[in-house]
């Protein structure tokens, strides 16, 4: 596949070592790091894509992420290779694959970390709000446009369905028992500048995504009281634009527990409080889910979350049908391959 233009490439690759700021107290490098590395990634070749050919200029925005493990644990010290190239477009966004590579540079040891799909619109600097048409890319076979057409549709709906079922809110409870919804769940208070915003004014992606996955690992943590790392992270949606200026709540709560893994939900939700004229508003959403390490890395049974509310036993059924479609995916996929 390539881009509308030969000096536009439609692939690149960004790279950086790992430093201590960027792991856990045991080393791993945090899941929310991950993310924001390959959020910029993506950022970069949608938005040279959607200004390759002549007309309003434009910059891309984060739409939504899919589903993305976290394969293989980093390390401080390792070099991430983040690789992204565009797959489909359509008329108003672009998709994004994105592969990250971590290498032990002692040994030369590299290994797949990470796989994941991200959707781009591209916005008119003139007026953010408005959404621009995206240079189609020329495909060397037509199934991938096809595929690509599948992918866009579904996500699509997904996006919507999503937007409409997350209006409940994050209420704290005094004195909650253990191993409860309550005792674990966690908010964090963010006051959105400059250092957090593109250029013209709203907030990249991957930052949302670096605090969301921060409130999950404090969720996660609370409960099962261990190290703790991010497994995998179900389709983040940006169902708005969050502005520089505005304090976000992003408030995370425990769903479910299987034996030895966690589902999180993460809230996001956007206070312009210099703007009377616009109410608090859900800027995004998504399911993370985390697992309990022992100091030698192996891998811990999880305290079973114990749901109190209709609500929370609803959250608890639904986050088990996630579990046990996603794990009977896996196992459909292990027997293919066999």
């Amino acid at each position: 596949m390539s881009g509308p233009a030969a000096e536009t490439p439609s692939a690149i690759q960004i790279c950086r070592i790992m430093r201590p700021d960027d792991a856990n107290v045991a080393g791993n490098v945090h899941g929310g790091t991950v993310l924001k590395m390959i959020e910029e990634a993506g950022a970069i070749i949608s938005t040279r894509h959607c200004n390759s050919q002549n007309g309003e200029r434009c910059v891309a925005a984060l739409a939504r992420v899919e589903r993305t493990d976290f394969l293989s644990p980093m390390c401080i010290g390792e070099v991430a290779h983040v690789s992204a190239e565009i797959t489909y477009t359509s008329k108003h966004s672009v998709e994004v694959q994105v592969h990250v590579m971590s290498e032990n540079i002692l040994t030369g040891t590299k290994k797949l970390t990470n796989k994941a799909t991200l959707w781009y619109v591209p916005l008119s600097l003139k007026n953010v709000d408005k959404v621009l048409e995206v240079p189609p890319v020329v495909y060397s076979r037509q199934e991938q446009e096809e595929e690509g057409r599948k992918r866009y549709e579904a996500q699509k709906l997904e996006r919507m369905e999503t937007k409409w079922r997350n209006g409940d809110i994050v209420q704290p409870v005094l004195n909650p028992e253990p191993n409860t919804v309550s005792y674990s769940q966690s908010s964090l208070i963010h006051l959105v500048g400059p250092s957090d915003c593109t250029l013209h004014g709203f907030v990249h992606g991957g930052v949302t995504m670096k605090l969301m996955d921060e409130v999950a690992g404090i969720v996660a943590a609370r409960h099962c009281k261990t190290n703790i790392v991010t497994a995998s992270v179900d389709a983040i949606n940006f169902h708005d634009k969050i502005r520089k200026g505005c304090v976000i709540t992003i408030s995370g709560r425990m769903t479910f527990t299987s034996n030895k893994s966690m589902e999180i939900e993460v809230l996001v939700d956007a206070d312009p409080v210099v703007n009377n004229f616009v109410k608090r508003y859900r800027a995004a959403s998504a399911f993370f889910t985390y697992v309990s390490l022992s100091p030698e890395g192996k891998s811990l049974p999880v305290p079973q979350l114990m749901p109190e509310t209709e609500d929370e036993k609803k959250r608890f059924e639904e986050g088990k049908g996630r579990y046990l479609q996603m794990k009977a995916k896996r196992q459909g996929q292990a027997e293919t391959q066999a």
